[in-house]
């Protein structure tokens, strides 16, 4: 009996001390929140049955999937350490080798907080272990997964810096790559508590500093011009976590000026930049703002946040085509594209969205968190087979491509395998004593500090309503505050049965404040209803939205190539069979009367003529249309009969097309693997380019040695004398040029090494296309 106390005695201290750690490691990264407003913790809201649950529940799987050694590989590699196992192909064997990594330890640190599963909690102290390992072997602090990364980091170290966009040092995103695994060390200690991973990131943040200590402010604004991914948030979380001012001081010198300054200014210089690059350094001024005495950098964020949600965003939340900000006043390339809304975008401006209501107490940007939640999020991971999707089109009848566990590695990926794991971060939040209740999702809150849980049993937003009942230790006073959300039409409000006075509007809280008691409940009634929404440009396509939700009709089921994607280049880009716009529903008439028209199947579903709308997250598997042209019956033969024309010519183009890159656009570039010395990128008139006074090169694929021809398109004017160009090491072999395209001919052979190179340190024209063609 005494053995069996002592142990029961000795468990007990263990379960104090860690739990005592986790609240620290919480209590670190909640001190500089509002007292008006705050988040629970992941462990305090469990999900019920319903789309999020499932959704978390097919993550976890996805999780499991993943192998811990074979992420771990690059880290081992680089410190001189055996692997356990051979690392992963695509983008974790190309450059970009251990950013999975750092995103695993988030996904493993956010689903345990969720679901409290050991074994991935085991799993991160594995990780982490190993990760340990390989920062004591290298010594100095550093531990990182980047191909030859300690002659790389050597290089800046002494100031040797060459990069632009994405490339620095022809190191692809570098930083972004460190980022990932500070943010996952971060991510560690603040949901799980973890002692190791807070040693881990701080040696890791020591030697960052002494890493750029010798650089000037101006070499560090260099290093800055390659996409960075959120470094300086992660110095603003080490500054949060240990009250050392020397890693607010890291974080504000990491933050890009040349970006920051427009936005204080309230000036739009976003058009052409690339999308997910930007979004992250705006999270880190948030959160610098909120932390020291740059407050206007908080006014830049609310005007960066103003300018994408507002100018930038289309229906479901996402915004950018091809990874790039479009002109606002021009949708029609994402229209076109395969490549719409790339998911990571929105997994920032959900962080960024959550950071500013928290900053505001401002509901507005809630209704944007709901919209991107529901309808991109969500709709971003297949729902029974699992996999992420990278790109989400909006070009009628065409589809998405889902990851695969062992086959893919991008960036949506890491992202992906966050977003399902922290559902309930917002679902609830609170102030000293006070409740709020932000999103209609089935979950159970226990509040315990305040003795509070709360049920909430919704089917929404299948039905117009949601329940909350009260369980309290005893009875007490304070203010429940429901959200009523833009879109809620008669939105009424019922306690115990009987309906309660509010004065609230639209994107405000109705608070009701009385003595609750147990068993106590709360009845939110509403409406909603369809509306076509217009491309922010003004342009004539229009999307359904019924409340916060999408509708999109599944067009046909045909054509899915790669619908789950291999390792191939661009395997995350659904590379199949345009359908031309001319051949996509279009509404002809009055738009009111195509609401009027829409026939009630319930459960969301509308019959509209031969279609069938349904919720967007719903909609998989397949070719679909989200949004339709309208036309007035007069001017729709006209613009048809244009769009046809236009139409035949694009896929001419296409049909002949064998391989292409867009010169400065990150993605095209890193899968035909640039290199370059002495370049820089842009956009100007619609279009990126690349232009230097060095050399640039591509690895182009010549399938099956179809093509016959190179075409080199640039901007600017062009002068062959100023460059050369050699193809598998030998001169190219023009056969024409003029101010504006080169036409090279090529032999047949299924791979082509292209070297573009500048004489006598000329700079050389801006090239914005390589295009392999069969005649």
């Amino acid at each position: 009996m005494i053995k069996k106390n002592m142990k029961k005695h000795l468990f007990n201290l263990l379960f104090f001390f860690g739990f005592s750690i986790l609240a620290q490691a919480q209590s670190d990264l909640k001190a500089n929140v509002s007292a008006q407003m705050q988040l629970f913790d992941l462990s305090a809201v469990k999900l019920k049955e319903g789309p999020f649950k499932n959704a978390q529940d097919v993550d976890l799987k996805y999780i499991l999937a993943l192998d811990p050694d074979k992420l771990l590989a690059p880290y081992l590699l680089e410190s001189g350490l055996s692997p356990k196992a051979d690392r992963y192909g695509n983008w974790e064997s190309i450059g970009l080798d251990g950013h999975i990594g750092g995103h695993y330890l988030s996904a493993l640190s956010l689903m345990y907080a969720s679901t409290g599963n050991k074994v991935l909690k085991d799993r991160l102290d594995y990780m982490l272990s190993e990760l340990a390992r390989c920062q004591d072997k290298n010594g100095n602090g550093y531990v990182g997964g980047i191909p030859q990364g300690k002659v790389f980091w050597d290089r800046i170290h002494k100031g040797d810096i060459d990069g632009s966009s994405f490339g620095l040092n022809n190191t692809w995103v570098p930083i972004y790559n460190i980022h990932k695994l500070f943010a996952g060390l971060i991510d560690a200690y603040q949901y799980t508590g973890s002692k190791k991973a807070k040693e881990i990131v701080i040696k890791l943040g020591d030697w960052f500093i002494e890493l750029i200590r010798p650089l000037s402010d101006e070499q560090i604004q260099k290093v800055l011009a390659t996409e960075h991914g959120g470094i300086n948030e992660s110095f603003a979380d080490l500054y949060i976590i240990t009250k050392n001012k020397k890693y607010l001081e890291t974080a504000e010198q990491l933050s890009q000026k040349a970006f920051l300054n427009p936005l204080l200014q309230k000036e739009d210089k976003l058009t052409g930049l690339h999308a997910n690059t930007q979004i992250p350094k705006v999270v880190g001024f948030e959160k610098i703002a909120v932390l020291s005495d740059h407050k206007e950098w908080l006014d830049g964020a609310v005007f960066f946040w103003d300018n994408v949600t507002e100018k930038r965003t289309v229906a479901f939340g996402g915004n950018s085509v091809s990874e790039h900000f479009n002109p606002v006043n021009d949708f029609s390339g994402m229209v076109k594209s395969n490549e719409g809304p790339e998911t990571c975008n929105s997994y920032n401006m959900e962080r960024l969205a959550k950071a500013l209501f928290l900053d505001k107490n401002d509901v507005h940007y809630l209704d944007f968190y709901e919209r991107t939640l529901y309808n991109h999020i969500l709709s971003s991971q297949h729902p029974e087979k699992g996999g992420f999707v990278y790109f989400t089109p909006i070009r009628p009848n065409h589809y998405r491509v889902y990851s695969q566990p062992q086959t893919s590695m991008w960036c949506c990926v890491g992202t992906g395998l966050e977003n399902h794991a922290k559902y309930g971060e917002l679902i609830y939040s609170h102030s000293q004593n006070d409740l709020f209740v932000n999103l209609f999702i089935p979950s159970v809150l226990k509040w315990e500090e305040n003795g509070i849980e709360i049920e909430q049993t919704t089917k929404f937003p299948y039905e117009n309503q949601t329940e909350l009942v009260l369980k309290l230790k005893k009875s007490k006073n304070f203010t429940l505050n429901i959200r009523y959300p833009k879109w809620a039409e008669n939105f009424e409000i019922l306690v115990n049965g009987k309906e309660q006075k509010t004065a609230s509007q639209p994107s405000e809280y109705a608070a009701i404040s009385r003595k609750w008691k147990s068993g106590d409940k709360l009845t939110v009634r509403f409406k909603m209803s369809v509306h076509l929404e217009n491309l922010p440009d003004g342009s004539n396509w229009s999307a359904f939205v019924k409340g916060p939700i999408v509708l999109a009709a599944k067009t046909s089921t045909q054509g899915l190539d790669g619908l789950f994607a291999d390792d191939s280049r661009m395997g995350h880009a659904a590379r199949g069979k345009f359908i031309p716009l001319d051949k996509a529903y279009a509404l002809v008439g009055d738009k009111a009367a195509y609401i009027s028209k829409l026939q009630d199947l319930a459960n969301l579903r509308f019959r509209l003529d031969s279609l069938e709308l349904e919720p967007f997250f719903e909609v998989h598997d397949a070719r679909y249309q989200m949004y339709f042209q309208t036309y007035s019956k007069e001017e729709y033969k006209e613009k048809q009969k244009l769009l046809k024309q236009q139409e035949i010519e694009a896929m001419a183009l296409e049909e002949k097309t064998i391989d292409k890159i867009n010169c400065g656009e990150q993605q095209p570039e890193v899968d035909h693997l640039y290199k370059g010395e002495k370049s820089s990128s842009g956009y100007e008139d619609g279009k990126f380019w690349r232009n230097t006074s060095s050399y640039i090169s591509y690895q182009m694929l010549n399938k099956n040695s179809g093509g016959r021809f190179l075409h080199i398109s640039v901007l600017d004017e062009l002068n062959i004398d100023n460059i050369s160009i050699l193809i598998n090491e030998k001169p190219a072999v023009i056969t024409s040029a003029d101010k504006k395209m080169i036409k090279i001919k090529i032999d047949n052979r299924d791979v082509l090494n292209i070297k573009i190179l500048a004489k006598d340190g000329k700079i050389s024209p801006k090239f914005y296309q390589l295009r392999i063609v069969t005649n």
